[in-house]
């Protein structure tokens, strides 16, 4: 077999390959052998057709088929003989099969592109601080109160303040005429400033229980009811019950509701230790793409089509991802998932290049992550994750699995030297 290679461009080759005729002829036998065990002619015995029968009829079938297999093994021998770094399928063209000539095609292929890092010293970072005041807590705490509060009834008077909740029926018209959705009963509303359509109603305040008041509404311009959209309604409700929110004191009993700690001061220190995590974490996303576009200005080059997309796929199927871990059903949102992908673009290829180069660096610097790094990343993350070390060994206990995360954990090593170097504000 020949090849020759040809670069049309510091992302895109071209493979010249030649395959000599026995193997073509080799291929062609065993196709028109195992045509023959196959077909059922009148006149012949199954698996006594003649060649020139079977190339009289079949000739175009087989020839394809021929094509496409020798095309397959060839084009795979020859990028791993000439170590080209394909990134995506190649197209090929071909002249067709020629008797007892040799095969000849070309592949034209996307390439993963030579990348040289220069200038990655001093990049430009600002200083994150990730600690946790008390004030924060506080509020945390404060929200977590929110979260249990509990509705009761009001019994020492009989008419709404604001900051109740009050429970109403209601008849609403438009124009005089009833509308989808004007009338509801048993509805619980907020008694203060904001919108209707939003169960805030402040003209309660002062309505006694069992009293009616009509109130005028002008529904937005773009409210999910077209025949009301822009129009006043008039609303007629009545005030069934008041109730008050009833958050729980701030003690030992709350740490234990929370299911999160026994104890107040031990809810705060988890409360300290899962915030500053969160910070943290963020603060290392964030340097990681201070990085990343720091690198990139400094280092134009382009990448593959094939690599941007791939990109954009996951960071698709990633946001994805985190709609169903919040609960939301993706389907149900008639999302238009091609303007995401573009939306995506210019991150992905960012993506793309930043990684590229952060590999480069690793290899100049001689960057790497040993099996004990690891290992002690698989640990750290069964704890994460409260799951014993052995199930989450287990998951990593492929070769690729592995491998992924040691480039993880190497990306994350050249991180953490170009933060060394860098330049903060």
């Amino acid at each position: 077999m020949k090849v020759q290679v040809e670069e049309l461009s510091p992302i895109e080759k071209k493979l010249s390959i030649e395959v000599e005729s026995a193997r073509v002829a080799e291929e062609l036998n065993r196709a028109y052998s195992r045509l023959g065990q196959q077909v059922r002619l009148p006149g012949f015995r199954q698996g006594k057709v003649p060649r020139r029968i079977l190339e009289q009829r079949f000739k175009d079938q087989v020839e394809d088929e021929v094509i496409q297999r020798v095309v397959q093994t060839a084009y795979l021998d020859a990028v791993r003989e000439h170590n080209v770094e394909v990134v995506a399928s190649p197209q090929v063209t071909n002249q067709g099969l020629k008797a007892n000539a040799p095969f000849s095609f070309e592949a034209r292929v996307e390439v993963k592109p030579k990348v040289e890092a220069k200038e990655y010293a001093e990049l430009p970072l600002t200083k994150t601080d990730t600690a946790v005041t008390d004030e924060q807590i506080d509020e945390q705490l404060g929200r977590m109160r929110q979260s249990l509060s509990r509705l009761e009834p009001v019994t020492d008077r009989d008419s709404a303040a604001s900051g109740d909740y009050a429970t109403v029926d209601y008849d609403a018209t438009v124009d005089g005429q009833p509308f989808a959705g004007s009338k509801a009963e048993g509805i619980t509303v907020q008694v203060q400033p904001g919108e209707l359509v939003e169960s805030k109603i402040a003209a309660l305040e002062g309505v006694k229980v069992g009293e009616s008041k009509d109130i005028d509404y002008a529904f937005p311009a773009d409210y999910r009811v077209e025949e009301v959209r822009g129009k006043t309604g008039r609303f007629h409700v009545t005030l069934k019950e008041i109730k008050k929110e009833i958050s729980p004191e701030l003690n030992d009993d709350l740490a234990k509701e929370t299911g999160i700690a026994q104890t107040l001061e031990e809810l705060r220190g988890k409360l300290r230790a899962d915030m500053e995590r969160a910070r943290r974490s963020q603060a290392d996303n964030d340097d990681r793409e201070a990085v990343m576009k720091g690198l990139v200005e400094r280092n134009p080059f382009e990448v593959p089509r094939a690599m941007v997309e791939r990109a954009m796929d996951s960071m698709l199927r990633g946001a994805l991802q985190q709609l169903q871990r919040s609960g939301v059903d993706p389907s149900r949102l008639n999302l238009d998932f091609n303007r995401l992908r573009e939306e995506m673009r210019e991150k992905a290829t960012q993506e793309v290049k930043g990684t590229l180069l952060l590999e480069s660096i690793a290899l100049k610097e001689g960057i790497q992550a040993s099996d004990a790094d690891v290992d002690a990343r698989i640990e750290q993350l069964a704890v994460e994750a409260g799951q014993p070390v052995e199930a989450v060994k287990r998951y990593f206990k492929g070769a690729d699995e592995r491998l992924g995360l040691s480039l993880r954990l190497r990306e994350e090593k050249t991180i953490e030297f170009l933060k060394g170097r860098a330049k903060y504000s």
